[in-house]
């Protein structure tokens, strides 16, 4: 009995070990800009140009969300990643999301109606990237 549950948890871990392995590269989505500071996760980023990267690290979905609808997104200044927060993925198909406009290649940051919150939204690879982040006050 022992023995079993010694090569399960064996097994487990090398699974675990696996799947932390599979994890790939963050990959980017391209540079934005964003005119007034706003806050990632509760850190303040400076209005400034940043990079956004796209970890492959996937967030609890919310309730009728697919497991891989929300993924963790970086936002890289001069090579230092100095926040991160989460990305709502749609898959895309060319058509508008909302007020988002057009699939683009080029990420986009809009203020939201009411100018409380920013949007990015980037397309990548079929894939639609929205990102909402609250306007720091």
């Amino acid at each position: 009995m022992i023995r079993h549950n010694i090569i399960r948890v064996a097994v487990a871990l090398v699974l675990g070990a696996g799947a932390a392995a599979a994890q790939t590269a963050p990959t980017s989505l391209g540079t934005v800009r964003f005119t007034q500071p706003v806050l990632a996760h509760g850190e303040q980023l400076a209005a400034g140009t940043y990079e956004v990267r796209v970890t492959g690290e996937f967030l609890p979905p919310n309730p009728g969300q697919s497991p891989d609808a929300m993924r963790v997104v970086e936002f890289v200044k001069n090579g230092q990643i100095v926040a991160r927060d989460a990305a709502e993925i749609i898959e895309a198909d060319g058509a508008a999301v909302g007020t988002s406009g057009p699939a683009s290649a080029k990420p986009r940051v809009e203020t939201l109606k009411g100018g409380e919150f920013v949007r990015v939204s980037a397309t990548r690879d079929g894939v639609r990237y929205l990102i909402h982040l609250p306007i720091a006050r």
